[in-house]
């Protein structure tokens, strides 16, 4: 048995992938679907299964997708990947049940995991090192993030009407602000307790992240790559498509 040294904790990635994909369209959920030659999720699957320091990968789907044939495409690494049917009606859901039940497989509960959306294919080796080597000498956990570089207007959408735009009320300032990404890393066990918390007392979780700063903690923010963007409508599903393409030449 481990100690709960938290430097001596393992890593272990986690991919929630039962959502449904409905902005991008389709006859299956986006990230089952082909892109570049392959299912969108497989990106995501090889970048950690090629990461050294990632122990095992774990995937949730939807119940009704569990002997989907294309989770067996999936499937050939020589690193130790479970697909488990414990994809709940919400993100935060299913990522806390894929948490029991990691936790009831036998992880220690100190081990760190690694949450990741499987509509970001772009993520690489690289990227997944560099949150792991900021993050794991501390206790907080973090995340990759860009800081933002546009600039932010607030909208005053009760001057719109049916039909028409709504007006800018004023500018934002962006110091200080971040575009979150995933791999978003935290111990196991508060990721799992926090997720708790929030779903139990119906607050507005919108990542892991948010999870966690709901009870205290205060994640590191590492910066990302602009190539690690969330495949959400077409233009994005053709803009990766291109990039993929590019990058296997």
């Amino acid at each position: 048995m481990r100690s709960g040294n938290q430097s001596l904790a393992q890593c272990h990635a986690l991919l929630p992938t039962a959502g449904t994909g409905s902005r991008l369209g389709g006859q299956l959920p986006k990230q089952f679907q082909e892109l570049a030659g392959k299912p969108m999720l497989a990106y995501a699957i090889e970048a950690f299964c090629q990461t050294t320091e990632i122990q095992s990968v774990w995937v949730s789907v939807n119940p009704g997708f569990i002997d989907n044939p294309i989770l067996q495409r999936l499937a050939k690494t020589g690193k130790p990947l479970h697909f488990l049917p414990s994809g709940g009606p919400t993100r935060q859901e299913t990522v806390r049940n894929t948490l029991a039940a990691m936790l009831k497989s036998g992880i220690a509960e100190s081990d760190w995991v690694l949450v990741h959306d499987a509509a970001r294919p772009g993520i690489t080796p690289e990227l997944i090192r560099k949150l792991i080597n900021a993050v794991s000498p501390a206790d907080v956990g973090g995340l990759l993030a860009l800081p933002v570089a546009d600039t932010l207007k607030l909208a005053d959408l009760n001057s719109a009407v049916a039909g028409s735009y709504a007006h800018a009320e004023k500018t934002i300032s962006r110091n200080h602000l971040w575009q979150a990404q995933t791999p978003q890393m935290f111990p196991l066990k508060k990721l799992h307790d926090a997720l708790e918390d929030g779903i139990r007392l119906e607050a507005d979780i919108t990542d892991e992240a948010s999870a966690m700063e709901l009870v205290g903690a205060r994640p590191l923010l590492i910066e990302g790559a602009m190539r690690n963007f969330k495949v959400t409508h077409p233009a994005d599903w053709d803009l990766m498509q291109a990039l993929l393409k590019s990058t296997s030449l």
